[in-house]
C-alpha cells in the first residue's frame, strides 16, 4: 500500500471509524498509524535509522522524516541515528551536543507483511486505549452499584456481563448459598477495579458492608440528599446487620426515615439481600450509649469504658445475656464492629463477684507489701486507690483526707511504698542484668526496671534490639482474619503501654542510634499535621 493522495483521507475516515466503534479518542489510533507506517519505513531504510512519521490531522498526509542526533566523538554508537560535532557541520551551521537535524525521506511502499505488521500495531494500540477506557470508566464507578448480567459459574465464582468489559464475583462475595444461572440479572457492588495486562480486573460483591449502605442510599431518598448519613455498616451476610444512621435535620426520625411506611425501604433491602435480618440504630457520638443502642433488643444495666485500652464492659442482666450476646455471639460481634470496641458482656452477678475479686486482691496487696491490717487496707481500695505507685507518688492530702489518716501516718505509708517500690525495682534490674541486658537499655529513658526485665525475659536485651521492635510488638493490637479480630499481645502490655507510647519509645531509640535524622522525623510529623488539617478543612466543606 502506498500512501498516496488517493487514500490519505481514507486514513482519516478509518481512524474516525474505528474510534468511535470502540469510543476512544481518534488522535490515539492516528498516533497508532504512525508508529505502524514508520515501522513500515525502518524495514525498508534500515532498523538502526531514527524514522518518524506524522500525519496530517485534516488532510492525512503522512511525512516521512529521518532524525539524528549530535553527540559527543566518544558517546557515538549508532552512525544511522547519531553524528559527531564535525560530522553535523556539513548538514548544520552551528551544531551542539544535544542538537537534532530533521530531514524528509521520500514515502514507502507497504509490502504484504509490512501492512499486516501495520494492521497487528493498529490493533494493539486500539486494544490498550480500549482497556484503559474502560479502567477509567469504571475506576470512577468503583464504589457504587452496578446492575450485571450473568454470563457463567467457574468453580464457584461468578463472571458477569458490566456492560464494556467481565466483572467477577466471586465465591466469598456471594450471600449464603447464592447460584445463579446465565442471563440472570444480579446487582453488585464494585469493591475494586485493577488494571492488567490482558485488561481491566473488575471485583463484585454482595457482602461487602458498603453494598448495603448504598441499596440504602438507593431506597431512602434523604440519605441520597445527606439530610440523613450513615455512619457505620456491620454485616453477617445472609443472617443479620446492624446499620447507624444519624440526621441532619431535627425535624427527621433516621430510623424511621430508613424503614419507612410500613417498613417498605427495609424490605426492599431485605429482599435484595436474601432476607438478612436488619437493626437500624441511630447512632450517638456518645460511646457508650451508641454501644447500648447497637445491642438492641437486648437491654443494658451499665457501661464500662476504657478508652485507652480500646475495650468496653457491658452488665447486662441475667435473663437479657443469651439476647446480647446473640446466636454463636453474633449480636455482640455485630455491635463490636459497629462502635470499633472489644466489647466485654457479663452479667451484674458476675460483674458484682469480679468487682469483689478486685477489691479482695488489691487489699491483700496492700496489706503485704504496706504491712497494713486488713480494715486499713481496705480503707485504702475503698477511696480509690489501686496500686502501689499512686500511694507512693501522690500529693500528702489525699491521703489525709481518708478517715482516721493523720500527717505522719500518711509519711510512713508513703515511705513504706517506695521503700517496696525501690527495692521491687532493684530486683528487677538486676534480674535483667542476669539475663544479659545491657546498659545501653537499662539506661534508655521511658522504660521501668520490670519493662526491662520483661524485654529481656523476651531476649530484647540491647537498644539496637529494642530499637528494631514494631510499636505492636510491645503495646499488643488486633488483626483482622477473615473479619475476626484476633488479639496480638504486647511485651509492655501488662504494663499499661500505649501504642502512642510503644512508637514515641522506638522512634527515640532508632535517633538515637542515629538510624533516623531527626529532622526527617520533624518533616513527617509537619506532612502529618498538615494532612490532618487538610482532611479535617474538606470535612467541614
Amino acid at each position: 500500500m502506498a500512501i498516496t493522495s488517493a487514500n490519505q483521507l481514507e486514513l482519516l475516515q478509518t481512524a474516525e471509524a474505528v474510534a468511535r466503534e470502540k469510543m476512544i479518542d481518534p488522535g490515539l489510533v492516528v498516533d497508532a498509524m504512525e508508529e505502524s507506517l514508520a515501522r513500515a519505513a525502518k524495514s525498508r531504510y534500515g532498523s538502526e535509522m531514527d524514522i518518524r512519521v506524522s500525519i496530517d490531522r485534516k488532510t492525512g498526509k503522512a511525512t516521512f522524516t529521518r532524525v539524528r542526533s549530535v553527540v559527543e566523538d566518544e558517546a557515538l554508537e549508532n552512525y544511522q541515528a547519531e553524528f559527531t560535532v564535525e560530522q553535523a557541520k556539513q548538514y548544520m551551521e552551528d551544531p551542539k551536543v544535544g542538537d537534532t537535524f530533521v530531514e524528509e525521506v521520500p514515502p514507502v511502499e507497504m509490502g504484504r507483511i509490512a501492512a499486516q505488521s501495520a494492521k497487528q500495531v493498529i490493533l494493539q494500540r486500539v486494544r490498550e486505549a480500549e482497556r484503559d477506557r474502560q479502567f477509567e470508566e469504571f475506576q470512577d464507578r468503583a464504589g457504587t452499584i452496578i446492575n450485571a448480567l450473568v454470563k457463567r459459574e467457574e468453580y464457584g465464582n461468578v463472571i458477569v456481563d458490566v456492560g464494556a468489559g467481565e466483572g467477577i464475583l466471586r465465591r466469598n462475595e456471594k450471600i449464603g448459598r447464592e447460584s445463579y444461572r446465565p442471563n440472570d440479572r444480579i446487582r453488585c457492588y464494585i469493591k475494586d477495579v485493577r488494571r492488567e495486562p490482558r485488561g481491566p480486573q473488575i471485583f463484585l460483591s454482595r457482602t461487602a458492608p458498603e453494598f448495603m449502605a448504598e441499596l440504602f442510599k438507593m431506597e431512602v431518598p434523604e440519605i441520597y440528599d445527606g439530610i440523613i448519613q450513615i455512619k457505620a455498616v456491620a454485616r453477617d451476610p445472609g443472617s443479620r446487620a446492624k446499620i447507624a444512621v444519624i440526621s441532619n435535620d431535627g425535624s427527621i426520625d433516621p430510623v424511621g426515615a430508613c424503614v419507612g411506611m410500613r417498613g417498605s425501604r427495609v424490605q426492599a433491602v431485605v429482599n435484595e439481600l436474601q432476607g438478612e435480618k436488619i437493626d437500624i440504630i441511630p447512632w450517638n457520638d456518645d460511646q457508650p450509649t451508641f454501644l447500648v443502642n447497637a445491642l438492641q433488643p437486648a437491654e443494658v444495666s451499665k457501661v464500662v469504658l476504657d478508652e485507652e485500652a480500646g475495650k468496653i464492659e457491658v452488665v447486662v442482666p441475667e435473663e437479657q445475656l443469651s439476647l446480647a450476646i446473640g446466636r454463636r455471639g453474633q449480636n455482640v460481634r455485630l455491635a463490636s464492629q459497629l462502635t470499633g470496641l472489644d466489647i466485654d458482656i457479663m452479667t451484674e452477678e458476675e460483674e458484682s463477684a469480679r468487682r469483689q475479686k478486685e477489691f479482695e486482691a488489691r487489699t491483700g496487696l496492700f496489706m503485704e507489701t504496706l504491712d497494713l491490717d486488713e480494715f486499713f487496707a481496705q480503707l485504702l481500695v475503698s477511696e480509690g486507690f489501686t496500686n502501689l505507685e499512686e500511694v507512693a507518688y501522690v500529693e500528702l492530702d489525699e491521703l489525709t483526707v481518708i478517715d482516721g489518716v493523720d500527717e505522719g501516718t500518711a509519711e510512713e505509708l508513703q515511705a513504706r511504698a517506695r521503700d517496696y517500690l525501690e527495692a521491687k525495682a532493684k530486683a528487677a534490674i538486676d534480674a535483667a542484668r542476669a539475663l544479659g541486658a545491657e546498659d545501653s537499655l537499662i539506661q534508655f529513658d521511658g522504660l521501668t526496671p520490670v519493662m526491662i526485665e520483661a524485654l529481656a525475659k523476651d531476649d530484647i536485651k540491647t537498644l539496637e534490639d529494642f530499637a528494631t521492635c514494631a510499636d505492636w510488638e510491645l503495646a499488643g493490637g488486633w488483626t483482622n482474619d477473615n473479619g475476626e479480630r484476633i488479639k496480638d499481645d504486647g511485651i509492655l502490655e501488662p504494663f499499661g503501654m500505649s501504642l502512642e507510647e510503644a512508637q514515641d519509645l522506638v522512634m527515640t531509640a532508632r535517633v538515637m542510634l542515629g538510624w533516623v535524622d531527626p529532622d526527617d522525623l520533624i518533616g513527617a510529623e509537619d506532612g502529618a499535621e498538615d494532612l490532618v488539617e487538610g482532611d479535617e478543612e474538606e470535612a467541614e466543606a
